[in-house]
């Protein structure tokens, strides 16, 4: 499945992703300037994204717990999740998303 990230800089890469890994793992293992300190552990929101509105019913809403976690970033829209919280599947084949600036590692 294929994943078009813009990194902060607004720059847009194609990523190629597996069925069942976290959406994070991939912006993360291709090299993006994304911090995932926890590695998917759902205990912080360094991996924070904006997901593009047609993606939006797509994707799904956020969990309580992960809505928590947004809250502690400055920079949470209304399409804002954490990318350890999305998962690949054949129905994301596509998926557009931007890193959030509070994701960056610099």
């Amino acid at each position: 499945m294929k994943i078009h990230v813009t990194d902060q800089a607004g720059e847009t890469h194609e990523l190629e992703g597996l069925e069942g890994w976290r959406v994070m793992e991939v912006i993360r293992d291709w090299g993006l300037n994304i911090k995932a300190e926890c590695g998917g552990g759902l205990s912080c929101a360094t991996c924070h994204v904006y997901v593009d509105q047609d993606w939006l019913a797509t994707v799904g809403v956020p969990s309580e717990e992960e809505e928590e976690m947004l809250d502690t970033v400055g920079d949470v829209r209304s399409n804002s999740r954490l990318s350890c919280q999305i998962l690949c599947s054949d129905a994301l084949d596509g998926l557009k998303l931007t890193l959030a600036a509070s994701a960056s590692k610099d």
